[in-house]
């Protein structure tokens, strides 16, 4: 299960949500208004028992009976009123704090660095986004709403009890501090409980998305009783903590509302004995008993808001912790319209984990208009290489030149508009083909450009047959199209951009040799006059480039053209061996030759 979180000070949390409410003042001004004159008038009725009993059914006094039924239509007709007004203010402030704390945070997302997403599953920060922040939604739109009607509603009826009879109304104050015990010890509780809810929540999210998302892999395995067990007993957890919650609530209440019935019963022992020396009335006896009563049902709301408080404080809290991550540093002055593509690794080392170095000393240069290959066994460094260019990565050691200045001292969105890349894992937006292309693009890019990157990019033969062109839907992470139909597209984006420097990994690989055929042709035209990084596997691939790098446990060990590292006879000649021994000697020979 999720790692028990530690609990931030409340008053921390509330300071920072209210920076968010008194944005609305006028709106939760509005509301407190709005909930005096109703709970001003739940009080008022209490009270109005009292002349009710003594004036209408013990003097049955005509004039009285005849104007107090249209008094109490007129009174909770303006009750009805005040208490839309109260509800749809508290309401409208909350959800505007909602919707600020997510555009916040989803703002905050897109500065992330690539780090937090390293150590983060995507089901967690959804989790954020979406259930925590309607935690903060549910209990500030409720916790307002009966924070201000219930607190009136006491203080309404206190002022009931005192103007009837203030000794006997005295002796409801020896429970304050029993309640206010009850509900401390609670409220830690159902707080530290909210946080492994929220932490539940997320883990259950990242199983369903991988379930969904693998769902071939999972079918193809057999795997769905395995995944089922495993939701379960997500599932089974959550519940748990959810039960021990209600349970806390639960007691929580009933031990409230069982010391204000003790003190209830006090009270009427000692009015019936006239211990207090006052002579109560019928009406009287009436009105005050009733306002004992009355203030049961605001006390237990009181003490359910603060259970709902907590949980929606566990979320704020969740919420902040995302705000307050360091964001991606982007400190450099530099401008850079586009740059002429001169790269260069000046003894580079670079990890993810402490423990666990990726890149050793690694140091290479690439001139303008070159076509540099990194090749290599899987995790030997290519693709680490190609994500510390556009800065996604900060903290390696040695340094890393454009155009002979540090990326460091580039402003970041300058920097990254110098870079294209298409990979084999292709991410595409569930928008039309039109958007796709566009992305990036959307204010400066022409329906003619975009139909002209399709075209250089070999998709618009497959995008004119789609049932609406290029206003049809790809679907989620484009799944209604194929593979190569997938990468056509990120190929027309990358066109589209023009950057000066492109990145390709593995880009035509698991292709058919038609699509293969088409991809290739496309990645021709984009790499002329333009600086381009090429990760391959398939050697074939990359024996025509200028220059190709070869990795090995994360340093460059090789760097030479096909025929220098293949007469070499090392690292690279090895890895050419390997994936065409079935062919003739001759064709190596001839490799090397030509």
């Amino acid at each position: 299960m999720a790692q028990t979180r530690q609990l931030t000070n409340a008053m921390q949390v509330y300071a920072r949500l209210f920076v968010y409410i008194r944005r609305h003042w006028l709106a939760l001004l509005i509301a407190v208004m709005a909930s005096m004159i109703y709970s001003g008038i739940d009080a008022w009725f209490i009270y109005f028992l009292k002349p009710l009993l003594n004036k209408g059914l013990v003097q049955k006094d005509a004039h009285f009976l005849s104007w107090a039924p249209w008094l109490v239509v007129l009174v909770f007709m303006l009750r009805g009123v005040a208490s839309f007004f109260s509800n749809y203010h508290i309401a409208s402030a909350s959800r505007s704090v909602i919707m600020a704390l997510r555009q916040d945070l989803f703002a905050k997302l897109q500065r992330l660095p690539a780090r937090y997403y390293d150590h983060h599953t995507s089901g967690h920060v959804l989790s954020v986004l979406l259930y925590s922040v309607e935690q903060v939604a549910h209990a500030s739109a409720d916790v307002l709403t009966t924070a201000v009607q219930s607190s009136f509603l006491i203080i309404g009826l206190l002022v009931v009890m005192f103007s009837i009879s203030w000794k006997l109304s005295l002796l409801y104050f020896i429970i304050i501090p029993l309640i206010t015990i009850v509900m401390r010890i609670t409220s830690l509780r159902v707080r530290r409980l909210s946080l492994r809810i929220q932490d539940s929540v997320a883990e259950l999210s990242h199983n369903a998305e991988e379930n969904i998302e693998g769902y071939k892999v999972v079918r193809a395995f057999a795997g769905q009783d395995y995944e089922i067990d495993k939701f379960n007993r997500l599932a089974r957890f959550n519940r748990q903590q959810e039960m021990k919650v209600v349970a806390a609530r639960a007691i929580s209440v009933s031990a409230v509302q069982l010391i204000a019935a003790a003190a209830l019963s006090v009270t009427l022992y000692i009015a019936t004995l006239d211990i207090a020396g006052s002579v109560l009335t019928a009406g009287g006896f009436v009105a005050i008993v009733g306002a004992m009563l009355a203030l049961l049902k605001p006390m237990k709301d009181l003490t359910t808001m603060q259970n709902k408080l907590y949980r929606g404080l566990a979320g704020a809290q969740s919420v902040f912790e995302v705000l307050d991550e360091p964001q991606e540093s982007d400190l450099g002055h530099g401008v850079l319209q586009r740059a002429r593509g001169h790269i260069c690794f000046d003894h580079v080392n670079f990890s993810y984990h402490v423990d666990k170095p990726v890149l050793h000393d690694v140091s290479f240069s690439v001139q303008p208009g070159d076509i540099i290959a990194l090749v290599g066994r899987s995790g030997s460094g290519k693709s680490t290489i190609v994500s510390l260019l556009p800065r996604f990565y900060e903290d390696y050691t040695g340094q890393i030149y454009l155009d002979d200045k540090p990326l460091c001292e580039y402003r970041l969105a300058d920097l990254r508009r110098q870079f294209a890349a298409v990979s084999q894992h292709i991410t595409l937006f569930h928008d039309t083909v039109a958007n796709n292309i566009a992305y990036g693009s959307f204010e400066k890019a022409s329906q003619q450009q975009i139909y002209e990157a399709a075209r250089a990019a070999h998709a618009l033969e497959f995008i004119e047959q789609l049932p609406q062109g290029f206003d049809t839907f790809v679907g989620e992470n484009g799944v209604l199209l194929s593979g190569g139909q997938r990468q056509r597209i990120a190929i027309a984006r990358a066109i589209l951009k023009d950057a000066p420097i492109l990145i390709l990994d593995e880009a035509t690989s698991s292709l058919d040799t038609e699509s293969e055929r088409h991809i290739q042709d496309a990645l021709d035209g984009l790499m002329k006059s333009r600086t381009t990084l090429v990760i391959a596997h398939r050697l074939s691939t990359v024996e025509h480039a200028t220059s190709i790098i070869v990795m090995d446990q994360g340093r460059v060990v090789e760097i030479g053209n096909h025929a220098e590292l293949l007469a070499l006879n090392q690292h690279y000649a090895r890895l050419y061996r390997m994936q065409f021994k079935d062919l003739p000697v001759e064709r190596e020979s001839d490799a090397v030759s030509s």
